[in-house]
């Protein structure tokens, strides 16, 4: 008999919602709320030997629902009717286990469970540094983000809007209409260093719903991703290290250059998922720059042991 195709698997487990069946949940249900509201949750899968790709598949499935469980559901976010856009990172061709792009079972699952919250579109698109022909196939999340029944977007140059930025630095810029206009931007970076900001996380994520030349930035990059970050005015980050690059990011030479962490993590403060993220990468968070920067506007908070935060091991 054939074996199943990582598709096939995928399909089925994301149509199914089964993800976490067997496994314990965190204590909140779907759409509960908590006496206190959370503001972050950190899932970790208790890394087996040499885990095979269906098994790190479907771990970045559970360990992504139960993220955002733990925060309360996606019915916190998300009402029925909303257009959600699913914001990774899909800037470079290269395949999922590279680790240069958002991990495309992390993607999925969020498509599926707006869907679940009652979502009435929900779309997936990044201002791919590369070019989107390339990227999205090779990075797996134009097929996952399929079946999950999304509407995976190359974005037109034309529906780049000159907008208000009003940040200190940035004034106006052309940013992406299509990602604006939606009623909720989930933010899904993934975790990995980067060789002009030292980490790429949440922040610079934000990169990709901008057009435009790019110089300007790279002379003050902390001063313009602070005011893209401000503009967008995040709600929901949900940050994939399930893999990371931990040399020569953001793209990395080999697979050498990677480590499989299993974690997800999830919340409402911008700031205080780059600095776990900066954690996980060994850089100290209170040195960021851009850190730093988004604290002193009022983004949110470097020291995110501080928050009501959530932590649980899966096996």
């Amino acid at each position: 008999m054939n074996q199943p195709s990582r598709r096939d698997f995928l399909k089925r487990t994301l149509l199914s919602g089964a993800a976490l069946g067997g496994v314990a949940r965190p204590p909140l249900a779907q759409g509960q709320a908590s006496e206190q509201s959370v503001d972050m949750s950190i899932m970790r899968w208790k890394l087996p030997p040499e885990p095979d790709s269906q098994e790190i598949a479907h771990m970045a499935i559970r360990l992504t629902e139960g993220a955002i469980l733990a925060l309360g559901g996606m019915n916190r976010f998300v009402s029925r009717g909303d257009v959600v856009w699913v914001k990774p990172n899909i800037g470079f061709d290269r395949p999922p286990e590279t680790a240069a792009n958002t991990n495309p079972d992390v993607v999925a699952t969020l498509v599926r469970l707006c869907y679940e919250a009652g979502a009435g579109k929900v779309r997936v698109g990044d201002n791919s540094c590369y070019g989107a022909t390339g990227a999205y196939p090779t990075s797996g999340i134009e097929a996952a983000a399929n079946a999950a029944g999304a509407e995976v977007v190359y974005l037109d140059p034309n529906r780049f809007k000159m907008m208000d930025v009003n940040g200190h630095r940035i004034k106006k810029w052309l940013v992406s209409e299509e990602i604006v206009e939606s009623d909720l931007v989930i933010n899904v970076p993934v975790a990995k260093v980067h060789g002009m900001t030292a980490v790429s996380v949440c922040l610079k994520n934000y990169m990709g719903v901008i057009g435009g030349p790019r110089q300007e930035w790279h002379t003050d990059m902390p001063t313009c991703l602070t005011d893209i970050a401000a503009f967008m005015k995040p709600r929901l980050s949900v940050v994939d290290a399930m893999r990371t690059i931990v040399k020569h990011g953001p793209i990395g030479f080999s697979l050498d250059d990677t480590e499989l962490r299993g974690i997800v993590a999830a919340g409402v403060d911008v700031v205080a998922l780059e600095a776990f993220g900066a954690e996980l990468l060994g850089c100290v968070p209170q040195q960021g720059k851009t850190m730093n920067e988004a604290q002193a506007r009022g983004l949110g908070r470097i020291d995110y042991r501080h928050l009501v935060l959530r932590e649980q091991e899966i096996a």
